[in-house]
């Protein structure tokens, strides 16, 4: 079986993305597909793989980890998977699923001049069976949770994934690591694990985030992860309600605003860029890839953005 791919990013997360509703994956092992092309040496490497797929008339993502896990959601991803049902839908307003949930997508004016961008609104819960560590309370909001870290103060957040975020003064990868290789050994706490972020107030209405994927560890970019971020800073008054917010990390950034009205919640505002393209064979549960082109604009578009966002 051959089937196309196209690497692409939102954020700085990459991915590979492949269109099963023009190809039947019937019979491929996904996530041993996922566990070869997301190696980083080996031929393509990326953050997770996703697939554009369709229920009905609608249409919707799956999303798997590194490590061949399938995720609920994916911030980024989705965004990515959304470019390529535009293409389907013919409109710049629709709705897609992922991981039993529904979302609202629309095609937002370009973040940065021919950079093509779109927003995804997640609602916000703030209880989940997720957080063993909540015992049941409603919410869990600036609250230490001493068995992963007895100095931070995490607020518990879920966009359709789980999160737990914490500020801090100064962003410290190491100790990001320790928490998330924790977060594993911790399952009366976190019993299907987490995702982890810490975040750095820059300015008003500006953060940086760094975090540690459930499945994947430490990537460039989690669009989840900056939601969940930026409500969680609403929530402790460190960010405006009805405000756009900049939400940098190292892959880039986006924008994200948070509402009230109607109940919690998000919207995400980012980029989905294409990276390159090629093919893959599949024989069993063996792959291999051919790297076909590279979409060289793109890549420039993104690197003038990022530029002109640093300085």
């Amino acid at each position: 079986m051959k089937f196309d791919y196209i690497k692409c990013h939102g954020s700085g997360n990459e991915f590979v993305m492949v269109d099963a509703v023009k190809h039947n994956l019937e019979g491929v092992d996904l996530a041993e597909f996922a566990r070869f092309i997301c190696d980083r040496n080996g031929a393509v490497g990326a953050d997770g793989v996703l697939l554009l797929a369709k229920k009905g008339d609608m249409y919707g993502m799956r999303m798997f980890n590194p490590d061949g896990s399938e995720a609920e959601m994916c911030g980024n991803g989705i965004r990515c998977v959304a470019r390529l049902a535009e293409e389907y839908v013919g409109e710049r307003k629709f709705d897609m699923f992922s991981g039993g949930n529904i979302y609202g997508i629309t095609r937002e004016e370009d973040i940065f001049d021919g950079i093509p961008t779109y927003g995804v609104d997640l609602q916000v819960k703030l209880q989940s069976d997720d957080f063993g560590f909540a015992k049941g309370a409603e919410k869990f909001i600036s609250q230490p949770i001493e068995r992963l870290d007895d100095t931070l103060l995490w607020s518990a957040i879920n966009v359709g994934n789980p999160h737990i975020v914490a500020e801090v003064e100064a962003i410290d990868y190491d100790h990001l690591t320790q928490l998330g290789n924790r977060v594993l050994e911790l399952k009366e706490e976190f019993p299907k694990g987490i995702n982890v972020s810490l975040v750095k107030v820059l300015d008003e209405n500006r953060i940086f985030v760094a975090t540690y994927e459930r499945g994947a560890g430490i990537t460039a970019s989690c669009g989840t992860a900056m939601t969940s971020s930026a409500t969680a800073m609403a929530l402790n008054s460190r960010c405006d309600y009805e405000a756009v917010v900049d939400v940098e990390n190292r892959g880039g950034v986006v924008r994200c605003v948070c509402h009230k009205e109607g109940g919690l919640h998000t919207q995400l505002i980012g980029n989905a860029s294409y990276i390159s393209y090629g093919e893959v064979v599949a024989e069993g549960d063996s792959f291999a890839s051919v790297e076909q082109g590279k979409y060289s604009d793109e890549i420039a578009l993104y690197n003038k953005f990022l530029k002109q966002k640093r300085g």
